[in-house]
């Protein structure tokens, strides 16, 4: 079974379906246990399988999420989607009608989830500092057909400022781009702590996107809840998800 999941505080259409698993529930064992729903971290093949199951189970998904392939670029995956799942090498997915489910897997990364304000198109990020940097949230609403000032972005669980320390090639591939850029501060140990979160809002807000939602969430320091790459070294790996329900029925009820 499902334990419990997160559903985003964003004033989205009723059409517009998102939400981000945590660990519990699930079938895996050991450092993976729960809900694990990345087949690429070593876990079962069959014990993720079947995670994956009772994930479209509960949710009466439409169809297989688009897993992606992910490599910490800024490639972007877009309708019509062609490719069986798992084959897409890429950092984010749009949808721009109902049938797919677009999704990004995290423990540490950012994932971003974004819709129209119409309800009729929406897209799922993965971004770490890496992608961040090469450009994945510039090229995600590049590719929505829609004003920048007409998508709502919510910033689902991540690493957080507190806790993600990194060196100076870090913050130097952001103020070389902006030299304005503020999310870093020293840390104790003579290197930088990076927020994520704001990172992303002023990448969007650069952009034009100024209705952002979420981003108070850090998958490291709450190791009951979620998986943290940082914290762990071998884990799993949440799953943020997205689609239209041409039905309109709203969110999920709440997880059993």
């Amino acid at each position: 079974m499902i334990g419990d999941w997160l559903t985003p505080d964003w004033p989205a259409p009723a059409g517009v379906r998102a939400l981000c698993t945590t660990r519990g529930g699930g079938v895996s064992l050991g450092v993976y246990a729960g809900l694990n729903l990345g087949d690429h971290v070593g876990d079962a093949p069959e014990s993720v399988a079947a995670n994956r199951a009772l994930l479209r189970a509960r949710l009466a998904l439409p169809g297989e999420p688009l897993w992606l392939r992910q490599v910490h670029g800024c490639a972007v995956v877009g309708d019509p989607v062609e490719a069986e799942p798992g084959a897409c090498e890429a950092d984010a997915a749009v949808a721009l009608g109902p049938g797919t489910v677009c999704a990004v897997l995290t423990a540490d990364c950012l994932p971003i989830l974004m819709c129209d304000r119409a309800g009729t198109q929406v897209a799922a990020v993965h971004a770490g500092w890496r992608g961040l940097a090469a450009g994945v949230c510039e090229a995600a609403v590049a590719r929505m057909q829609a004003a920048p000032a007409d998508l709502l972005v919510w910033l689902g669980p991540a690493i957080g400022p507190r806790a993600f320390e990194v060196g100076d090639e870090v913050r130097a591939a952001f103020l070389g781009q902006d030299p304005g850029a503020a999310a870093f501060c020293p840390s104790p140990g003579g290197r930088w702590l990076a927020d994520l979160y704001l990172l992303a809002r002023q990448r969007l807000g650069a952009l034009g996107v100024g209705e952002v939602w979420g981003g108070d969430l850090c998958t490291y320091t709450d190791a009951r809840r979620f998986y943290s790459y940082r914290r762990d070294g071998v884990t799993g790996r949440m799953a943020s998800l997205i689609w239209l329900d041409p039905d309109a029925r709203g969110q999920p009820d709440s997880p059993i």
